[in-house]
């Protein structure tokens, strides 16, 4: 599980999320879990590579998340796959509704993790899809400015 300076520790993070769309807004939600999901979290074990969120109902899930199962939890475990709710408030959970209404944008998740206080957290944005040409502009953009750094670099 990575650190971060803030105090934040990453425990699952979508690296393919900034290459298959453009994140417009991004915010933090609460999320409900089961006891042995918490204590597999904390052991690292999640994947949120392909899951994105859906306002359902006045709600805001999370679907196709994946938590490991929780080797100490044999009775009571939970289900890998399940759909998890998301807690936002009225106001946030309204502004991901019209944003999902526009044309081609989605919620993805970005990263999760446990807070300072140790409370889980997802990292959710309001997303549009990438074209193959968007990501190979992105691509080439990020290639000159690495190569722009070496010979700034080499000449100072």
């Amino acid at each position: 599980m990575a650190v971060t300076k803030d105090g934040r520790k990453i425990v699952a993070e979508n690296r393919k999320a900034r290459r298959n769309y453009f994140i417009e807004d991004d915010l933090e939600a609460g999320i409900m879990l089961q006891g042995s999901e918490v204590k597999s979290l904390r052991q690292g074990g999640a994947n949120i590579a392909e899951s994105y969120a859906s306002v359902e109902g006045g709600e805001l899930w999370l679907i196709n998340s994946y938590v490991a199962p929780f080797s100490q939890a044999k009775t009571f475990g939970h289900e890998e796959r399940r759909r998890r709710k998301l807690l936002v408030n009225r106001r946030e959970l309204a502004k991901l509704a019209q944003g999902v209404q526009r044309e081609g944008m989605t919620i993805v998740p970005l990263e999760l993790y446990f807070n300072p206080k140790g409370v889980a957290k997802l990292k959710i944005g309001i997303a549009k899809g990438k074209k193959l040409v968007d990501k190979r502009d992105t691509e080439k953009a990020r290639d000159w400015a690495r190569d722009k750094a070496r010979l700034l670099k080499a000449r100072g």
